[in-house]
């Protein structure tokens, strides 16, 4: 079974581009694996009074005349320039000297104000060069830099993605290969990696259609086991539309204000409910589950007996000072997912406003009821229904 290993690495802004670049390129050398396949993106904005990085580019480089195009994949929007050797230019899969992309990075933003920018290095020891049909890069075998122009200023990626084949039956995931891995190590601090089984060859070409499983990276890829992923798909269908039935059998304790304008009455525009976490290792840690907090969310996480990830993510953020709720369980090739309410009058896939600490607590007791309902119930159909999943499958480590 091939499973794709998703890294993501810490990537500052204080390193300048060309910086980085470099130290990806030498470490391919570094690690015997020779020259690397570049494939790369510098994109214009479609803003027509906006400077062209395009046109300052073939100024001093008119020799990347051939790799100009306005084509893009659908569904984005054609028209702004780019040069790329991606399969829409002109000169598709055709090589530019690296010293040349170096002194583009070295020349943004200032001299050369691209919107887009996308460096791919790519190595065979990687695994196959596009392991799957995705329109996800990450999800390209190989070492991914992104660069790209937002409202808050520039923003920096680092990701990889290296193959490796893993048999079902064993207890740990292999690493891979060691050249590759030292490549990894010169790419920096690791944020996190993610597990991501792949269809084999005769699934993909089985008639009809394989259903889809998205990554923790966002990246919709086919299942690896579908008849699981079928089988989830219903089960969490018959939870979503029986919810208010499941709501009312895990019997919250607080009923809070209704949806709508009663459940904003109270909450003044500065009213915060402090620190968030106390509150959810309190209610969350005797049910087993460990709790992570990154930028805007909550992820809550534990183990079952059949190497199921039972999960409840939490965005706490993202469109200020609110909560969303949403149950999964992952397994090999599937995720069943089920948002879910913060309380037995609120609407489930709908933002609820946190409001003060004491607001919080209800709601974090309130999730902490229906959680251990989900525990009881749906947890363990879906066991029953796919069986276990290999010991070393985590969809995220």
């Amino acid at each position: 079974m091939r499973v794709a290993l998703l890294t993501t690495f810490v990537a500052s802004r204080k390193e300048p581009l060309a910086e980085m670049l470099q130290r990806i390129y030498q470490a391919f050398s570094g690690a015997g694996l020779g020259e690397p396949v570049i494939r790369f993106n510098f994109g214009d904005t479609q803003l027509a009074r906006s400077v062209s990085a395009v046109d300052r580019v073939l100024k001093r480089h008119p020799e990347l005349a051939r790799f100009v195009t306005t084509a893009v994949a659908p569904p984005l929007i054609p028209g702004a320039r780019r040069i790329t050797n991606d399969p829409l230019s002109p000169a598709a899969g055709e090589a530019a000297p690296f010293p040349t992309l170096h002194a583009l990075a070295a020349g943004v933003p200032r001299s050369f104000p691209f919107h887009t920018i996308a460096i791919h290095f790519y190595a065979p020891e990687f695994g196959e060069l596009i392991p799957t049909a995705t329109n996800a890069p990450e999800m390209m075998s190989g070492i991914l830099v992104s660069d790209d122009w937002w409202v808050n200023g520039r923003t920096r990626s680092l990701s990889a993605c290296a193959l490796v084949e893993a048999d079902p039956a064993v207890k740990k995931l292999p690493s891979p290969p060691a050249a590759v891995a030292a490549v990894l190590t010169q790419c920096g601090k690791a944020r996190r990696t993610v597990q991501a089984p792949l269809p084999s060859a005769a699934s993909e070409a089985a008639k009809g259609p394989i259903p889809g499983v998205r990554t923790p990276t966002g990246a919709l890829i086919a299942s690896a086991n579908p008849e699981a992923a079928r089988a989830v798909q219903a089960l969490t269908a018959n939870y979503r539309a029986r919810l208010p039935e499941i709501v009312d059998r895990a019997a919250l304790p607080h009923l809070l204000a209704a949806p709508g304008e009663e459940a904003y009455r109270d909450v003044a525009p500065d009213v915060t409910a402090g620190p968030k976490k106390p509150a959810l290792v309190r209610v969350f840690k005797p049910m087993g589950y460990t709790c992570r907090g990154e930028s805007g969310s909550f992820t809550l996480r534990r183990r079952t007996g059949a190497h199921l990830t039972v999960e409840l993510h939490l965005d706490v953020g993202t469109w200020g000072h609110k909560v969303l709720a949403m149950f999964r369980v992952w397994g090999l090739g599937f995720k069943g997912l089920l948002s879910i309410p913060v309380s037995a009058n609120a609407i489930a896939a709908a933002q609820f406003p946190i409001g003060d600490p004491d607001r919080w607590q209800k709601i974090v007791e309130n999730l902490g009821a229906l959680v251990r309902e989900l525990d009881r119930s749906l947890v363990p159909e879906i066991e029953a229904a796919v069986g276990p999943s290999p010991e070393w499958y985590k969809p995220e480590g």
